[in-house]
């Protein structure tokens, strides 16, 4: 299904999802560093309640926004009639790297609460290698978005 009115503001809701997609980056890229340095601070000590309101704000305030917006453009992206090759195997992995971001988010909001419950067990270096998720998520979906190369 594609809706052909779209067809006329697709280099527009293209624009805005590319926003919203490095706004959302920017907020994956920096939450497991806030999580490593959190790691450190003792619990209940003023870095530690400083950095619970950081990782807040920053997951309310701008990785959620920014993940619903990224969503939004993208369906109407996909709406947008030739927009998409549904045969073309770039898609599909562009699509399973892009379940894998949602997932990553989901995982990333429930660190928090750990956090936030004083109940965090993992150490530096599991947010260390997290942190590098959404970074090869990504690079996985711009080749496959710009090269295109199956």
């Amino acid at each position: 299904m594609t809706i052909t009115a779209l067809a006329s503001v697709y280099p527009w809701l293209k624009a805005f999802h590319v926003i919203a997609l490095i706004a959302w980056m920017a907020g994956m890229f920096y939450l497991p560093r806030l999580y490593v340095y959190h790691c450190t601070a003792p619990a209940g000590g003023v870095l530690s309640e400083r950095l619970k309101v950081m990782e807040r704000r920053l997951l309310k305030q701008i990785i959620n926004p920014a993940m619903i917006a990224t969503f939004v453009f993208g369906v109407l992206l996909v709406l947008t009639p030739g927009a998409v090759d549904w045969s073309s195997g770039w898609w599909w992995v562009k699509l399973v790297c892009v379940a894998g971001l949602f997932g990553f988010h989901g995982a990333a909001s429930r660190w928090r609460k750990d956090f936030l419950d004083e109940r965090n067990t993992r150490p530096q270096r599991f947010y260390r290698i997290a942190n590098e998720v959404p970074t090869v998520l990504m690079v996985i979906i711009v080749i496959m978005v710009i090269v295109k190369p199956f």
